[in-house]
């Protein structure tokens, strides 16, 4: 791993996305066209021509009973062009980031589409549900009925135990970013919640409620990367890549420890390390919270506060707009939504708007520069972290 990095890895030039929400006789292939159509739209001097290769991340094939990325990004007319689909559960979308990140900085490509889409509203909840379950262990963890709900509930619970967590301080995560989403138009959930209303909504797995957990539907997105030299070619406001990391771990349940995440803190030390940055040098973070516990372990892991210190931080106001470190202005996967494939590149289509100023109104970060992007795939066998910064 490279440290103190002295050029950046690579520049994001554009970004687009569709709206999040249930999109009912609106294809994954589709949506993705909607995303690439702002994309272009966003940066005129970027054409078709200029597209190296594409990674599309893509979750599960059974929704669709499709596996080919190729087949996706075709529907868009692209022919011949080098396409891998990346698979990592809930950072699909991040590892497809990765890919395009590496493939620049090899010197193969000098441009690249990093795409993801999903469309999970073609199948029954319980259905969903079970495909979903995949991300999981087989013989462990499925087979006992521990699907992702249930095994971030355990972490809620022994983290409460251990650390005097409230469920009202996993509300406060829900609020925030229900109040996020709201102005948000990508946004699926655009409807403000109370810490009275997430706690009285829906058991899904105690002490998980219905407000606590990330809507399933349907959404893609996509980000145009290209070789740092030559992206005044395409914008006049490159943001450059500075930092990437990436790492994993065994399935939940073979860990000594189910309230952090390790493949985040190794993720985002080699990223910070890598970009000469501090997690405090932060202007905005978008990051997993599939699940309220979700965020509040992930304020510990990248170290915006202490062990055992992520729901009192939640509950002070910090991670608000405007707070300390305002966290998933886009609304995050809990109310933005969560189309598995599409939500890592949907956090760096916000860290996009962002930085380039495209953000009006009750969301906008001012003077945002620095921006770090967390996805995280299954509870926390996967991670990705990207840091950008404006040139």
């Amino acid at each position: 791993m490279k440290s103190k990095l002295k050029h950046p890895l690579c520049t994001l030039v554009s970004a687009g996305c569709a709206r999040y929400g249930r999109r009912d006789g609106v294809s994954a292939a589709e949506l993705l066209d909607e995303a690439l159509d702002e994309l272009f739209s966003n940066c005129p001097r970027l054409s078709r021509e200029d597209i190296k290769g594409i990674y599309i991340g893509q979750a599960f094939e059974a929704f669709e009973h499709k596996a080919s990325g190729a087949e996706v990004t075709n529907n868009y007319g692209f022919r011949n062009l080098p396409t891998i689909r990346t698979e990592t559960a809930s950072s699909s979308g991040g590892a497809s980031l990765r890919l395009g990140v590496l493939a620049i900085l090899s010197g193969m490509y000098d441009v690249v589409l990093c795409c993801g889409t999903e469309k999970m509203t073609s199948v029954d909840t319980s259905d969903a549900v079970e495909i979903i379950s995949m991300a999981s262990n087989r013989a462990f963890e499925q087979w006992s009925g521990a699907n992702l709900a249930a095994l971030n509930a355990l972490a809620a619970m022994e983290h409460m135990r251990r650390y005097g967590t409230t469920e009202e301080q996993l509300a406060a995560v829900a609020v925030k970013n229900h109040e996020n989403a709201f102005d948000n138009p990508k946004a699926y959930l655009h409807k403000q919640v109370s810490v009275k209303k997430v706690l009285s909504s829906k058991i899904v797995c105690s002490p998980l409620k219905l407000y606590d957990c990330s809507p399933m539907c349907d959404g893609a997105s996509a980000v145009a990367l290209c070789s740092s030299d030559i992206a005044e070619k395409f914008t006049d406001a490159p943001i450059d890549i500075v930092g990437s990391g990436e790492a994993s771990d065994s399935d939940v349940v073979f860990r000594e420890d189910i309230t952090s995440f390790r493949s985040t803190r190794l993720s985002s030390r080699n990223a910070l390390t890598m970009s000469g940055l501090d997690i405090n040098d932060m202007d905005l973070i978008e990051l997993h919270d599939a699940f309220t516990i979700n965020e509040i372990i992930a304020y510990e892991d990248l170290g915006l506060c202490k062990t055992g210190e992520g729901g009192r931080f939640a509950e002070s106001g910090a991670t608000n707009i405007d707070g300390v470190i305002p966290v998933n202005t886009s609304g995050g996967l809990k109310a933005k939504g969560h189309p598995i494939g599409s939500s890592g590149i949907g956090q760096v289509y916000e860290v996009y708007q962002q930085l380039s100023g495209r953000v009006a109104g009750s969301r906008r970060v001012n003077n945002a520069q620095i921006a770090m992007a967390h996805s995280m795939g299954g509870a926390g066998v996967t991670a990705f972290v990207h840091v950008f910064k404006n040139r």
